[in-house]
């Protein structure tokens, strides 16, 4: 009986707390907000990429890292490359696993500038 005398009063406890509980309030702010902005003049550092191509054309393309196979990278073509990268691509383009280094800024998925030779079309 006792067990049950005691549920009862830790059941009936619980209830009681939990309907005399207070919102939690939010903090009042009392100082402003500094918010550190990067400079806008700083320019990503760019790098190149040694690859190895899996699919190109004039607009994109899809390499293969050298030294780690298992990472593969997709690039669009910058507007200042197209010109020249249609002109390969006319002439046969790159085909798979044509060796390239594409030079473009760390973190984006914009190719600068590729060199590199395609190979002769078959």
């Amino acid at each position: 009986m006792k067990k049950s005398s005691a549920a009862f009063t830790l059941g009936a406890l619980t209830l009681a707390m939990a309907l005399s509980a207070t919102p939690i309030r939010a903090q009042a702010i009392s100082a402003p907000i500094i918010v550190k902005s990067s400079n806008p003049n700083t320019n990503p550092k760019s790098e190149w990429l040694k690859g190895e191509v899996i699919y190109a054309d004039a607009h994109s393309i899809i390499v293969r890292q050298r030294d780690n196979e298992r990472m593969i990278h997709t690039f669009t073509i910058a507007p200042a490359l197209k010109g020249r990268m249609q002109a390969i691509v006319d002439s046969g383009g790159y085909q798979y696993g044509d060796k390239v280094k594409i030079l473009h800024q760390h973190g984006q998925t914009v190719a600068l500038k590729v060199s590199g030779k395609p190979s002769k079309p078959s």
